[in-house]
C-alpha cells in the first residue's frame, strides 16, 4: 500500500502547535498509535485551527469560511492525486469551541468512514455566543460512523443522542511509557510537584485550591516545584508568594527537564478541576510518581483511588486532609508509586491503545 490510508485532523490544536498541552500531546500519541499498528499509512490532512475561545460569532464565521476553502482545496487535491485519497477520516477532539468543519464534508463527498476521537456534546450551547460552532460540532458528531470516547461522562452524552447505526466505544487515554526507574524513598522534606498550564478558568481555580490547601498545613514540612506558564502566570505567582522559598516556579520546561522533575518528586499535587482527563496524571504515574487530585469524571478516567494515587472531595479541606495523610505516611507514598507504574502499564500504554484502534478501525475500512 503506497498511499495515505487514513486522514488525521485535530481542529482544536494541530500536532505542530508551538504551545505544549495535554491536547496536543494526545493528538501526537493518536498519530503514533495509528502509525504503529494501524491498517495503513497516516497523513495529517490539515493544520487549520478551528478554535474560538471567546464566543465571537464573527470569528466563527471567518473560521467557517476558511474551512470551506480548506475542504475545497483537499477535495481538489484528492481528485488531482488519487494516490493521496484517504480511505478513512479521523478527527481528534470535537466540541463546541472547536468543531470539525472539514472532515464530515470530505468523508461524505468521498464516501469514506468518518471517525471522531473525544467528542463532547454540549447541546446547551446551541443558544448563546457559540451557537454556530455548537451546531457544527453536533452535526459533525452525528455524522460519525464511530465515536471513541476518552471518559465515561462523554460516552454517556454521546450515546444519549447517538443517531441510529452509530458505533460508540471507549479509547482510554494513553501514553508512551518512559523506561522504568528505581525510585528512592520520599525526600526530607517531601518534594511536591505541580505541572499545569497557567490560564484563567479551571486551571487558575485549581492553582487557587492547591494554595489554599497548603495554607491549611502550616506545620507540615514540604517543598513544591511548579512547572507551567501561561497568561495567568502572574496570578499563580501571587498565590504562592506567601510560601517564600518553599515554592519554586520553573516556568515551561522541555520534555527532558520535565521528566527529571517527575523522577525527583515524591507526589504530584494537582486538583484538576473539570479536567477532561489530564495527561499529567498519566505521565507522573508512568514515572512511578503517585498523584493527588480532586475526584471528578475526568480525573477518575486515569486515576484509580488507592492505586497510583488518591482522589479527594472538591473542598480545600478535603485536599489538605488527603495531602497531610500522605505526607505523614512515607511507606504509603512508596506503595502508591509502585502501583502507579503498574496501573498505567496495564491500562494506558501505547501498545494496547494501538491494538484497540487497529481492531476498531479495520472493521470500518473496505
Amino acid at each position: 500500500m503506497d498511499f495515505p490510508h487514513i486522514a488525521f485532523y485535530a481542529p482544536l490544536k494541530p500536532v505542530d502547535h508551538p504551545i505544549p498541552s495535554g491536547d496536543r500531546q494526545m493528538a501526537r500519541l493518536i498519530l503514533r498509535a495509528l502509525e504503529a499498528t494501524g491498517p495503513g499509512p497516516v497523513e495529517v490532512a490539515s493544520g487549520l485551527r478551528a478554535y474560538d475561545g471567546a464566543g465571537d460569532p464573527a470569528a466563527q464565521a471567518r473560521l467557517t469560511a476558511a474551512a470551506v476553502a480548506e475542504r475545497d482545496r483537499l477535495l481538489s487535491l484528492y481528485a488531482a492525486e488519487p494516490a493521496r485519497r484517504p480511505a478513512l477520516w479521523l478527527s481528534y477532539h470535537v466540541y463546541y469551541k472547536a468543531p470539525d468543519l472539514i472532515g464530515p464534508a470530505i468523508a461524505g463527498s468521498l464516501g469514506i468512514p468518518y471517525v471522531v476521537v473525544e467528542a463532547t456534546r454540549a447541546r446547551k450551547r446551541l443558544t448563546g455566543p457559540w451557537s454556530a460552532f455548537a451546531a457544527a460540532a453536533e452535526t459533525a458528531i452525528e455524522a460519525a460512523d464511530l465515536v471513541l470516547c476518552v471518559s465515561a461522562r462523554d460516552r454517556q452524552a454521546v450515546e444519549a443522542y447517538a443517531p441510529p447505526g452509530q458505533q460508540v466505544a471507549m479509547l482510554p487515554p494513553f501514553l508512551d511509557l518512559p523506561p522504568a526507574v528505581e525510585r528512592s524513598g520520599p525526600s526530607a522534606p517531601p518534594r511536591l510537584l505541580t505541572v499545569a498550564m497557567m490560564r484563567p478558568g479551571d486551571k487558575l481555580a485549581s492553582y487557587r485550591l492547591l494554595a489554599e490547601a497548603l495554607h491549611l498545613l502550616p506545620t507540615r514540612p514540604w517543598t513544591l516545584d511548579v512547572v507551567g506558564d501561561g497568561p495567568a502566570a502572574a496570578e499563580v505567582s501571587a498565590l504562592f508568594a506567601p510560601f517564600g522559598p518553599r515554592v519554586t516556579i520553573h516556568g515551561a520546561c522541555a520534555p527532558a527537564d520535565l521528566a527529571a522533575h517527575y523522577r525527583a518528586a515524591d507526589l504530584l499535587v494537582w486538583p484538576g478541576l473539570n479536567e477532561a482527563f489530564g495527561m499529567v496524571y498519566l505521565e507522573a504515574q508512568g514515572h512511578g510518581l503517585p498523584v493527588l487530585a480532586v475526584d471528578n469524571a475526568g480525573t477518575g478516567t486515569v486515576i484509580r483511588d488507592g492505586v497510583g494515587g488518591r482522589l479527594t472531595g472538591p473542598a480545600r479541606q478535603d485536599f489538605a486532609a488527603a495531602l497531610s495523610a500522605l505526607l505523614a505516611d512515607p511507606p504509603a507514598l512508596r506503595r502508591l508509586g509502585h502501583s502507579a507504574r503498574a496501573h498505567v502499564e496495564a491500562h494506558h500504554g501505547l501498545p494496547a491503545a494501538a491494538e484497540r484502534l487497529r481492531g476498531l478501525l479495520t472493521g470500518l475500512m473496505p
